[in-house]
């Protein structure tokens, strides 16, 4: 486990990969990881934004409006139709209250800490065999080469991803994807 305030890298997670292993969390009955990595691969928010949200800034919404703690910034996320029926499932599941954080820890009243995600995911990719390196960062880089992959891996895609991310240039959220130079060979090869 790192540090706090340590850099660490991260893999990122084919879509219908996560799709799969939130399935298996919420059959396994791991409901807060399992609306964890969904939340996170569908909306792309840093860790310290995502464990400060609630069920009723979600729940039922079309939208969320959040002021990033790390930029100041305000965004409009608009929620996906498929992240809004696992959070109506999963509210069910978890008995929450709509004033309760979405990733309460085991006390009730305070979010989880990005320690324990951390911990947690690390033994969640063991247990479920996924190979590679994961830290809370993979959701966002799950949402980021999804949406590249999405759009033909255009460099629209990551002009758009760079802004998302607040990323100063397409060449950082490049990095930040894990775009090797062989992927981006890939691509004039493709036009």
């Amino acid at each position: 486990m790192a540090l706090k305030g340590q850099k660490t890298s991260s893999d990122f997670l084919e879509w219908e990969k996560m799709k799969t292993l939130v399935l298996k969390l919420e059959r396994d009955g791991d409901y807060k990881f399992a609306l964890l990595i969904a939340t996170g691969s569908y909306i792309g928010l840093r860790i310290s934004d995502l464990l400060q949200l609630k069920w009723e800034r979600l729940l039922n919404q079309d939208t969320l409006t959040i002021t990033e703690k790390k930029t100041g910034k305000t965004r409009t996320i608009t929620v996906n139709p498929e992240l809004q029926e696992i959070l109506n499932r999963l509210y069910i599941k978890m008995e929450a209250a709509p004033e309760q954080y979405l990733f309460v820890n085991r006390f009730g009243k305070k979010p989880i800490s990005v320690q324990h995600v951390n911990t947690k995911l690390k033994e969640i990719f063991t247990h479920y065999n996924i190979p590679g390196r994961f830290s809370s960062h993979f959701m966002r880089k799950t949402l980021g080469r999804r949406v590249w992959q999405m759009n033909k891996y255009s460099d629209q895609a990551l002009l758009l991803l760079s802004q998302l991310f607040n990323h100063s240039s397409t060449s950082t959220t490049k990095i930040y994807l894990g775009i090797r130079e062989q992927e981006i060979s890939n691509l004039y090869l493709s036009v």
